[in-house]
């Protein structure tokens, strides 16, 4: 099968796609034939070792851990384990990878875990991979919060892959939200049901007077310290350097919102896997608007 690998730390150039062993399922796991997954923030600072502190995880001097990137995806169930019950081979299922990565092939063994799916069925295969690390970690937060109908919240860095899904969540939650992005992304957020914009490009949204019960940093470029005056008495500050607690049922709970019409996703630009480079050229780059798709098959079945 086809796989894009990277050896050592570096710029795109260190990816490679290369032909290597289809993988074989082990009891508690399902082969995937991969349709479509996504370059995210996680792939390429752990390609880069970007914080310094990767190389704790994946290797002081040399990728070991993870080889092959790719934190999430969407495809068909192709092989199930032994010991697998809630698949079969056929099911359209989207998934997070975890800390295995792997999406950035043909076939990836994942186990049986809430972080795999059955995929939305008004959802195409792109569309679906670019749900759960977005909207897992936007929901993960919101929830840990404790998010709740009349809230005013505050999402800063409105317009990337967890802003884009917060915006939603926070709105199906029936929370007031307020964005804070710069003017290309204005109608972009509005859309999404933002019923407050603030540009960042023209003026400090530090000095609004409105107070907020959650100020949630989808892209971790603030600090407590500075959002503090923006705070209600008892409001909270989060940012996405945290780590949320996890429910069983999260997965669950955002493929419920995209199949009630409450949560769509946002696809910034697309490429194929043979252009895995430019992919994480772009997405390093810090401007894209939601979400970048590694498309591994070009037909997009919608039905399934």
């Amino acid at each position: 099968m086809k796989a894009v690998v990277y050896e050592k730390y570096g710029s795109p150039d260190v990816l490679e796609l290369k032909n290597i062993a289809k993988p074989i399922p082990k009891k508690n796991e399902v082969l995937i034939k991969t349709y479509a997954t996504t370059v995210s923030a996680g792939d390429w600072r752990l390609r880069k070792a970007d914080p310094f502190l990767a190389r704790l995880f994946n290797g002081l001097f040399k990728p070991k851990r993870v080889k092959i990137l790719g934190f999430e995806l969407a495809g068909v169930v192709e092989k199930v384990g032994e010991n697998v019950q809630l698949f079969k081979p056929g099911d359209p299922i989207f998934a997070s990878c975890g800390l295995r990565f792997g999406g950035y092939a043909e076939y990836t063994c994942l186990p049986v875990n809430d972080l795999i799916a059955i995929k939305p069925s008004n959802m195409t295969f792109e569309e679906a991979a670019t749900v759960p690390v977005g909207g897992l970690t936007a929901l993960r937060f919101l929830r840990q919060r404790e998010i709740k109908s009349g809230d005013n919240v505050l999402i800063y860095g409105a317009s990337g892959s967890v802003g884009t899904f917060a915006v939603q969540i926070a709105k199906s939650f029936g929370a007031e939200v307020t964005a804070v992005c710069s003017t290309t992304n204005v109608n972009l957020v509005s859309q999404l049901g933002a019923q407050k914009i603030i540009d960042y490009t023209k003026g400090d949204f530090t000095k609004t007077e409105t107070r907020f019960d959650i100020i949630f940093d989808a892209v971790g470029k603030t600090s407590k310290s500075v959002c503090k005056r923006l705070l209600k008495s008892g409001g909270t500050y989060v940012s996405v350097t945290g780590s949320p607690r996890s429910n069983p049922d999260d997965l669950v709970t955002l493929k419920n919102l995209i199949q009630s019409g409450k949560l769509i996703t946002v696809i910034d630009r697309r490429y194929t896997l043979d252009q895995i480079k430019e992919a994480h050229a772009y997405v390093e780059s810090f401007r894209k608007k939601g979400n970048v798709v590694i498309n591994i098959i070009n037909n997009e079945i919608k039905n399934l």
